[in-house]
Parts: structure tokens; sequence; C-alpha cells
């Protein structure tokens, strides 16, 4: 059975800088040690974009060594906040694919996990590119990796999430060639997941007859109200990352708040 941790939303900084008073540095070196202490025997870690907050040399730098204490082996996409080519000039061991884009497919013996890059950039002119897109490379792209899977069932990682959530704001900035991206998804039939991140929650369901989740990030989270045009709002609640297995019948996807997750609880 292949087990794989998600991270996303990881808003990396520069030393001495926080996101409304929180540390992202701590929360995932927190995060990173709570893996290697409970989940080492994973396949992966599939790290899902939105990397760094500002798209900074010395954030992808801080990363990548921070990155460096996992003990299982990560994979990585990008999302509305990194800088494509800053990140892979730091993460020079990254492998983009033939036309330059931050995906890739892993082959394990139960599924085929896929990694697609939904960065509307470059040109990097915000708010413009916090909204997702793939381009018609990355659709083909996509199509191929669908299309090669053979038997094995298919996971899809994006940032973007590829429809509405219910949070006004966030769904203004989702993926934006929604249609695009289904028809092709739908074609094939064998995606048994889709995983994005991007809209700090804990949500999961359905669209058009595909299970999604969409997982929390490590630093800070959206807050609950469905209706503010805000996106960029944020509130101080347990970081978590997703642990994802697949099994016989299907998979199962759990959320882990790492920060106060207990072992030694006992019923009064």
């Amino acid at each position: 059975m292949t087990k794989l941790i998600v991270f996303t939303d990881l808003h990396m900084v520069p030393e001495g800088a926080t996101i409304i008073g929180l540390d992202p540095y701590q929360r995932l070196l927190a995060g990173i040690e709570h893996v290697n202490r409970y989940h080492a025997d994973a396949d992966r870690v599939i790290l899902t974009g939105d990397l760094t907050h500002r798209a900074d040399t010395q954030s992808y730098e801080r990363l990548r060594d921070l990155l460096s204490l996992l003990v299982p082996p990560a994979a990585i996409t990008i999302g509305n906040h990194d800088y494509r080519e800053r990140f892979l000039e730091t993460f020079s061991h990254v492998r983009p694919d033939e036309n330059g884009f931050v995906q890739q497919a892993i082959d394990f013996d139960d599924c085929r996990a896929v990694l697609l890059d939904t960065l509307f950039a470059p040109p990097y002119d915000y708010p413009r590119s916090h909204a997702g897109y793939l381009c018609e490379r990355r659709l083909a792209w996509l199509d191929s990796a669908l299309s090669s899977a053979g038997d094995l069932p298919v996971l899809l990682f994006m940032h973007h999430p590829p429809h509405r959530t219910g949070f006004t704001g966030m769904d203004a900035i989702r993926l934006s060639n929604e249609d695009a991206f289904y028809d092709i998804v739908l074609k094939h039939g064998n995606v048994r997941h889709i995983f994005a991140g991007h809209v700090h929650r804990t949500i999961g369901g359905s669209h058009r007859g595909v299970p999604f989740s969409i997982l929390k990030s490590p630093v800070h989270q959206q807050p609950m109200p469905f209706d503010t045009p805000n996106a960029s709002l944020s509130v101080d609640e347990p970081a978590a990352y997703g642990i994802v297995v697949v099994t016989e019948d299907g998979l199962q996807v759990h959320n882990e708040d790492y920060e106060i997750a207990r072992r030694d609880a006992e019923i009064a």
C-alpha cells in the first residue's frame, strides 16, 4: 500500500520574517520532524505549491535546506506565490518537463501520482497570476500522463482547486480553465482522487463524479466565512499535513494536525 505525505502552502519567508506573527520555518520544521518520527516509511512527501510567500531566493534556499532533513524522498510542484525560474535555479535537482513546467508523473506499485504546475505565469503580474491556469502544453502533458498510466489509478496533485469550494475570494482565483481540465480527466476515467491546496482549509467532496481533497497549510489558515471577497485573510489555527494511503479497494485521506496531535490520550 503506497503511503504519501502531502504538504501544501508552506509560504517560506526570509530569516526573521513572520506571517501574522507565525514563523513558517519553525512550523514546517515541526512538521518535518513529525513526519520523520511517525511516517519515515512514506513512499513520498508531496509538496503542492506556494512554497514561499514572496518567491525570493533566500526563502527558496531556506526551504531547500529544510526539506533536506526529510527522511522520505520529496516531490515538488509550485503555486501562485512561486516564481518558476527562481525555484528551478535553487532546486537544481528538480527536473521540469520538456516544456519547462514543474510537473512529473511518479509510478508506484498501485497508483500513478501526477503533479501539475498550475502557476499562471510568466508574466508575474499580480493579482492576475494568483489564479491557476493550465495552458495547451500542460493540458497535452496531462492527457499523455493519464493515457500512459495503464492499469494504474491516478492521483492528481495540484495547487489550485479545479472548481469552486464555496469561499468567494478563493474561488475567484481557482483554476481558471476548469472545463478544459475536466474534459481530459473525464475522458480517461482513471483519476481516483484530486488533491489541491491554495484555500488553506480542509475540504473534501466530489466534483463531476471525481473525489477531491483540499488540505490545510502548516502555517496559517483561511477563516471560515464563505462570502468574504478578500482572499488574503489568515488566522492562526493548528498546522497540518495530509496522509494518503492507497488500499486494495480505494484510498484513505487523513488530516494530521501535528501541532496538537497526541498519542497518549486516555479515556477518563
